[in-house]
């Protein structure tokens, strides 16, 4: 049946930390329903290895974090929110810690154990081990299920956001429509407030450190809803994915290098030191690029990060995860060097968003990789990433607690007319695949003026295809997330046809200068309006 109706107060879109951690601000003032792809800790936070950037000792500032921050953000970073982001940061530590997050620790010491990554002038990393994402999410989780307040539907999917402009009304989110994936249908979930925290998407690109369900979902519906969407043009490649055929995207993480990994061709040559004087500590984008240009100019498949010079113990110690995964495929780090390429790492683009986590959209907030706040800027600093998720989730649910709620007097429950299943399921496994790499390979770490003509030319006619499909057949969770990816991927090509210059993570061969005429966001809104199924 295609006419379930439920209600709630406060609609979560994701369970990752920005998710969660806004439910439990809300939780006490109404209904939560957190919506979920997979089970409720699939997300990227649970791969999340390096740690959470904060201000905790007497040897680092807040000016000196805020300093970072604005380097690497190359001009885009707003200043205000850089700096409210840094100071607010230690409180949510803090809170953390109370919720039974277990951070790890000096020796012999209740001191936190700082780490250092790419772009930082200071240890200033808090970590789990090298699982921090994990414990994150497993405290934060205990938290949310807990409550008595919060519901929590696993394997089920947004569709779209619901939005009065169907029914004649200034636009404004009142809900969504929601699949669930086991059984099939799609219920009408209205809500007082719409939270997205769907994370990112990197799933866009053939090669990615991302899980499986970051398919830019929340991009593309909140701006096929009406929401401005920023900076697209901003994907961050990170530097070290581990190369090797059973490796699946497994993620070296930066914190290696903070504690003194080097960056080296076959021939143990080292080749950062003379491109940067951060050398193989630089900001992501320089190192991603240093080590595409090597790739392409030895016909190598990888290159190597050497950790066979620092102690051993200490090795074990504190990265006991990537040590156990490596020696799993053969790779004893302790003794010889791990073969690293680039991977998408991060949408630094996304729903722009205010300072209290507001969209462009009335009844819609968001926190997290899916959004545009003016912390990352071009670029975003390592392990800026979950301090942001924290800081903006716990404001938006104070903005939100205080809005008031938009929604028509009627509502049309979903209909899928006469759409009827497929046994085409090749079309979006087909379109899926050359999506991704056509993606990579002209719109991935260095671009070019003509690369991205062609990628827009075959983004077209994939979307296309997909809207003839999508209106003809009923949805599943596959075709769902192909067509989002298919959005992401047009949003990506324009914003970076529109950026006439290189900054940050964006470098175009045929603009290789950065041009003050483009400090500023690229902003794109859809100009039709949302459709009506």
């Amino acid at each position: 049946m295609d006419n379930h109706i439920q209600e709630t107060d406060f609609l979560v879109l994701g369970s990752g930390i920005a998710g969660l951690y806004y439910a439990l601000h809300v939780a006490d003032h109404g209904r939560v329903t957190i919506v979920t792809k997979r089970e409720a800790q699939e997300s990227s936070t649970q791969y999340a290895q390096g740690g959470i950037a904060s201000v905790l000792s007497k040897e680092d500032s807040f000016e000196s974090h805020i300093a970072d921050t604005v380097r690497v953000g190359a001009g885009l970073c707003r200043e205000d929110v850089v700096r409210f982001a840094v100071e607010e940061g230690p409180q949510h530590i803090k809170r953390l810690m109370e919720l039974g997050v277990e951070f790890t620790t000096q020796e012999h010491s209740s001191k936190l154990d700082l780490g250092r990554e790419g772009g930082h002038s200071h240890r200033r990393v808090v970590h789990a081990e090298d699982l921090t994402g994990r414990e994150v999410e497993r405290a934060l989780l205990n938290a949310v299920t807990s409550h008595p307040n919060v519901t929590m539907l696993e394997h089920h999917m947004a569709v779209d956001l619901l939005s009065t402009a169907h029914y004649g009304m200034e636009n404004a989110c009142f809900g969504a429509f929601v699949l669930d994936i086991r059984g099939g249908h799609i219920v009408t979930m209205l809500a007082r407030n719409v939270f997205l925290a769907t994370g990112g998407a990197g799933k866009v690109y053939i090669y990615t450190s991302n899980p499986d369900v970051a398919t830019g979902d929340g991009i593309a519906m909140a701006y096929r809803a009406g929401a401005a969407v920023a900076n697209m043009e901003f994907f961050q490649f990170h530097p070290t994915l581990l190369y090797h055929p059973h490796a699946k995207s497994f993620l070296i993480s930066e914190a290696l290098r903070g504690e003194g990994g080097q960056l080296e061709r076959e021939d143990g040559t080292r080749f950062m030191d003379g491109v940067h004087p951060m050398g193989s500590l630089a900001p992501r984008d320089v190192v991603a690029r240093t080590i595409d240009a090597e790739l392409k100019r030895t016909g190598q498949d990888n290159v190597l990060l050497d950790m066979s010079h620092l102690d051993q113990e200490h090795l074990e110690k504190r990265f006991p995860n990537i040590h156990q995964k490596c020696l799993s495929l053969g790779i004893d780090m302790r003794r010889q060097p791990i073969p690293v390429v680039p991977g998408a790492h991060y949408c630094c683009g996304g729903v722009l968003v205010d300072e209290n986590g507001a969209t462009t959209l009335q009844g819609l907030s968001a926190a997290g990789e899916v959004t545009v706040t003016g912390l990352h800027g071009a670029c975003r600093l390592a392990s800026n990433s979950l301090l942001e998720a924290l800081v903006f989730s716990a404001r938006a649910a104070r903005n939100d607690l205080l809005r008031e709620a938009v929604r028509p007097t009627r509502v049309d429950p979903w209909r899928s007319g006469d759409a009827t299943d497929s046994d085409e399921a090749i079309v979006v496994s087909q379109n899926w695949l050359e999506l991704r790499r056509f993606m990579w390979n002209y719109v991935g770490i260095v671009r070019s003026d003509k690369r991205l003509r062609r990628a827009r030319r075959r983004i077209e006619l994939i979307r296309e295809e997909i809207r003839e499909y999508y209106w003809d057949f009923l949805v599943t969770a596959d075709l769902l997330e192909l067509r989002n990816i298919a959005l992401v991927a047009h949003l990506i090509i324009e914003s970076a046809r529109r950026r006439k210059e290189s900054r940050g993570l964006h470098f175009n061969i045929d603009h290789p200068e950065t041009s003050d005429q483009f400090l500023r966001d690229t902003i794109l809104t859809r100009v039709d309006g949302p459709r009506k199924r």
